[in-house]
């Protein structure tokens, strides 16, 4: 690993290597200007109260203004998120975001009679009202999307009251991100030699990357031996976001959180249970990996601080950003000159926040603003950085095409396929990457890599999957989530999927209080079934070519136009089985079988 610097200052970064949020805002004062027509706006909708139900022009009047709302908060919304997350410490921003949430809460309960009136109308006078306002066939989907979930939906007084307790209902996300980000501190990690390496959550994998198992060690202990001194904190408020998914799931008459959650986007709850059924059962192949990767690295006990270095340090290097744009436009060739047309305006118009500086939000994402996406990296120059920047592009062009191609109200997809298109990217690269050496040890390296993935996307989010799932249960079972108790169970679960060669230890416990997806309701065992379809449509790109690429492209030209399941059948991937996760890991398996055949010598 290279020497870890000093973090920058926000200052410190060239203009080129941050995003454009100027193509939200040329200034705060904009954004005001436009928080004030939001909330004009909202006392415009809350007059359409008791009239949806009047004629197609006036439901056709309401759903329009609603799209023009729903436009407008989107940009307001990149805009002050974009800017927070630049720097977590800059009050301003934060409380700019605290007045767009509480803007748009108001919104929510001043139109919190949008479903209750909707329901009321009767399929024969709904269909009446599509004969005679034509324009109405635009919201079709949005309606019926609305009328699906009548089972769950209370009265317009119970619906008004549930609106107004939702920015309450992020208070335990918000503290968390909080609490992460900008209030707890790391003291350095030292290496082998005594140099001291600054650590945050930023800055963690990468020394966990280390050939130098001293500054391995030092990092894994710092970090959660400091996570450890605030655990009741952290517990708490885990345990408030749980019981806040209880509480909704209760007032909507859901079985339990997961299935509210899951309803939400159309899914049904056998893929997220059959997901876990489906990885328990290849549990063989985890386990083979871990005893590999103790082989390979020669270490009597292989410990959690030693399964993020490359087992072939010699290997790796410094891809300096430019060099990795370029190699990701190379291994998307398959994809079409549409396509990558597309990443180049990308890459040279800052759609990209490149690098960590100090404050910034850590990991990486892609928000797919209207006008353009932005993508959120810490790029650190690994092989692994280079992958999370083929894989956010994956989302980026997801949102871009979704956006240019539906309507505002059908474009925003729903999270069950927000995977897909990141990972056939980081698939396509990897075969790319592949397909251009005959260097044993490169080879090695690269599969190495593959493997990782695997272990992190596939196994690793369906054991987070398995976590959140448990301690939902456990709450309903009237258990209290104290330290201990999240503690005990994610040790459980650590040493069921890592298996007896994983030293599972009291730091590693203690996991949980730093996954900022447990606040994401529901959310990580999508990583596992988007790996699984995307390995399945990256093969079918590269066997299949033309025809494979069109399916391909409608898929991410879609929106949430259709239900996510049948997205993705229309990509030739059907998710309500569990062939494609069994068939991703199967390829595990093989990989598994080349990397044991390169390293014999």
């Amino acid at each position: 690993m290279a020497d870890v610097k000093k973090i920058p200052q926000r200052s410190e970064i060239a203009a080129a290597d941050k995003w454009a949020v100027e193509d939200l805002y040329t200034s705060d004062e904009l954004w005001f200007e436009d928080l004030e027509k939001a909330k004009a706006m909202t006392q415009e909708l809350a007059a359409f109260a008791g009239r949806l139900s009047e004629s197609g022009d006036t439901l056709f009047a309401y759903l329009d203004k609603v799209e023009a709302v729903d436009v407008l908060g989107s940009r307001l919304a990149n805009y002050c998120m974009r800017k927070a997350d630049e720097d977590t410490r800059v009050a301003k921003y934060q409380a700019m975001k605290g007045q767009f949430s509480g803007a748009f809460v108001a919104l929510r309960a001043a139109t919190s009679f949008e479903t209750p009136e909707v329901l009321s109308i009767d399929d024969e006078t709904l269909e009446g009202f599509y004969a005679k306002q034509p324009k109405l066939e635009r919201y079709r989907r949005y309606l019926w999307n609305i009328r699906r979930r009548k089972a769950h939906v209370l009265s317009p007084a119970e619906e008004k009251l549930l609106a107004a307790a939702g920015e309450m209902a992020q208070s335990p996300s918000n503290i968390y991100g909080l609490f992460a980000n900008a209030d707890i501190k790391f003291p350095d990690a030292v290496d082998s030699e005594g140099n001291k390496h600054p650590l945050s959550a930023g800055t963690f994998v990468a020394c966990e990357e280390s050939p130098d198992r001293v500054l391995r060690r030092s990092a894994y202990e710092t970090l959660y031996g400091t996570i450890g001194g605030f655990k009741n904190t952290a517990a708490a408020i885990l345990a408030a976001q749980v019981k806040q998914l209880q509480f909704f799931s209760d007032a909507r008459k859901y079985d339990n959180p997961m299935q509210a959650s899951l309803d939400a986007t159309n899914v049904p709850t056998s893929v997220y249970l059959n997901l876990i059924e489906a990885v328990h059962q290849n549990m063989d192949k985890m386990h083979r990996y871990v005893r590999l990767r103790k082989k390979l690295l020669g270490v009597d006990e292989l410990h959690f601080y030693d399964v993020y270095t490359p087992l072939l340090p010699d290997a790796d290097r410094h891809i300096p950003f430019a060099e990795a744009t370029e190699t990701v436009y190379n291994a998307l060739a398959p994809l079409g000159e549409d396509y990558r047309k597309i990443l180049r305006e990308g890459f040279d118009n800052r759609w990209i926040d490149v690098y960590q500086n100090e404050g910034k939000r850590s990991g990486a994402y892609s928000a797919g603003a209207a006008i353009h996406p932005y993508v959120l990296l810490n790029y650190s120059g690994t092989l692994d950085s280079q992958f999370t920047l083929a894989h956010e592009m994956g989302h980026a062009l997801h949102s871009y095409l979704s956006n240019r191609t539906q309507a505002p109200l059908d474009a925003d997809y729903v999270i069950f396929v927000a995977e897909v298109a990141s990972t056939c990217n980081e698939a396509l690269l990897m075969e790319y990457l592949l397909g251009k050496t005959t260097d044993k040890k490169e080879r090695a390296y690269l599969i190495n890599h593959f493997l990782d993935q695997f272990k992190g996307t596939l196994y690793r989010q369906t054991m987070f999957a398995e976590f959140e799932l448990n301690i939902g249960r456990m709450f309903q079972e009237g258990k209290t989530l104290t330290a201990e108790l999240l503690c005990n169970e994610y040790r459980r679960l650590n040493e069921m999927y890592f298996g007896p060669d994983m030293v599972v230890d009291d730091y590693i416990a203690l996991e949980w209080a730093r996954i900022p997806h447990f606040y994401y309701n529901y959310y990580v065992f999508q990583y596992a079934t988007g790996y699984s379809a995307a390995i399945a449509i990256s093969r079918k790109i590269l066997a299949e070519g033309e025809s494979a690429v069109k399916d391909y492209l409608g898929f991410l030209s879609g929106g949430c136009s259709k239900s996510p399941i049948d997205l993705l059948k229309g990509a030739g991937v059907d998710m309500t089985t569990p062939e494609p996760v069994n068939q991703a890991l199967e390829l595990f398996g093989k990989l598994l079988d080349e990397m044991e055949e390169l390293m014999q010598d």
